[in-house]
């Protein structure tokens, strides 16, 4: 399961790339700042590039693969 390791929204505040600048400036689709705000990963690689160069940083450091005992089970082969 993808999560994220950060509260975006909050670090693009710290950068000063508030939601009113972000949404005038068109940066990122409002659908996307919806789903930063309800912490939903299903964003496109498009988006989270623009998230990494705003916040100068690679994807690594914005979000995290983890994978349950299910997914474990379901997925790798012995």
């Amino acid at each position: 399961m993808i999560k994220y390791k950060i509260d975006v929204l909050e670090e693009l505040k710290k950068k000063g790339y508030t939601t009113t600048i972000i949404r005038k400036k068109k940066i990122l689709a409002e659908s996307t700042l919806t789903r930063l705000r309800e912490k939903k990963t299903s964003i496109s690689c498009d988006s989270i590039g623009v998230i990494c160069s705003m916040l100068r940083c690679q994807p690594s450091d914005i979000i995290e693969n983890t994978i349950s005992n299910e997914e474990k089970i379901k997925l790798f082969i012995d």
